[in-house]
């Protein structure tokens, strides 16, 4: 019923910037929260930045500074502006959404399939 769909990785220099972007579509009440999440070659998925429905933000430690997560609740996209980037950056970027929709009463985990960014050192 809720897909995510992200766009905008890719291969970058270190100190480069890339922005990615995940719309949500499909039969949508409300967005209780969405964020992104990353995992590297052999090693386990990792929280990366989230923003909820009041705008409250979180990173991880590793990106404060550098990273920055918005969201148009309009168009339901989560965009992530990643500037500074590092040869650690790199891995498998994925959407998440905490999304209510049609027919439930809480929110449930939504997964993209995820975006390659490659920072070249």
């Amino acid at each position: 019923q809720v897909q995510l769909v992200e766009s905008g990785g890719g291969l970058v220099q270190a100190g480069g910037s890339l922005r990615l972007s995940c719309v949500a579509s499909g039969v949508i009440t409300s967005i209780a929260a969405m964020g992104w999440y990353r995992q590297a070659p052999g090693n386990q998925r990792e929280f990366v930045a989230s923003i909820n429905s009041e705008q409250s933000t979180l990173y991880t430690d590793s990106v404060k500074g550098r990273f920055a997560i918005s969201k148009d609740n309009a168009k339901n996209t989560v965009y992530l502006q990643m500037n500074s980037l590092k040869p650690e950056d790199t891995g498998v970027y994925y959407c998440n959404g905490e999304i209510v929709s049609d027919g439930s009463h809480w929110p449930v985990d939504y997964w993209g399939q995820g975006t390659q960014v490659t920072v070249s050192s």
